[in-house]
């Protein structure tokens, strides 16, 4: 009885550490869509964020904001993905990100292909009204 005990919990553990680490496949930096920015993703208390470290145009403010104390401060260094969960597989969900191009939050999913790049789909609603982008990992 003791020797199951002991082989549940190692598998048990083993499996909860590659679903750590699959889900940490997603923190490293992407070039989004048409090269207009770059985003770092990084994990907080179990939850992943995006910052734009580079924009395309160097010092461009975020003059669509709906809050007006955000207009006269720089995309660069805004946080545009928020609170993403991993579902246990291939899915990094349940997170909202910003379109600077607009001032909209949307719902947001992500997933990522063989080579590491991403699928990021923003949306209203329901995931089949909304836009997918390709954003490319930077090696």
């Amino acid at each position: 009885m003791k020797k199951i005990i002991a082989f549940l919990f190692v598998f048990s553990s083993t499996f909860i550490i590659a679903q750590t680490q699959k889900a940490d496949d997603l923190i490293g930096t992407y070039m989004t869509d048409k090269n207009e920015g770059m985003v770092e993703i990084t994990k907080r208390d179990n939850k992943f964020f995006g910052k734009l470290l580079w924009t395309k145009t160097e010092g461009k403010l975020d003059t669509n904001n709906p809050d007006v104390k955000q207009q006269s401060q720089p995309l660069r260094g805004k946080e545009i993905l928020k609170s993403f969960d991993f579902n246990g597989s291939d899915l990094w969900h349940n997170g909202t990100i910003y379109d600077p191009k607009n001032g909209k939050t949307y719902s947001c999913k992500i997933t990522r292909d063989e080579k590491g790049n991403l699928s990021v789909r923003g949306f209203i609603g329901v995931s089949l009204i909304g836009r997918t982008t390709l954003w490319i990992k930077v090696k």
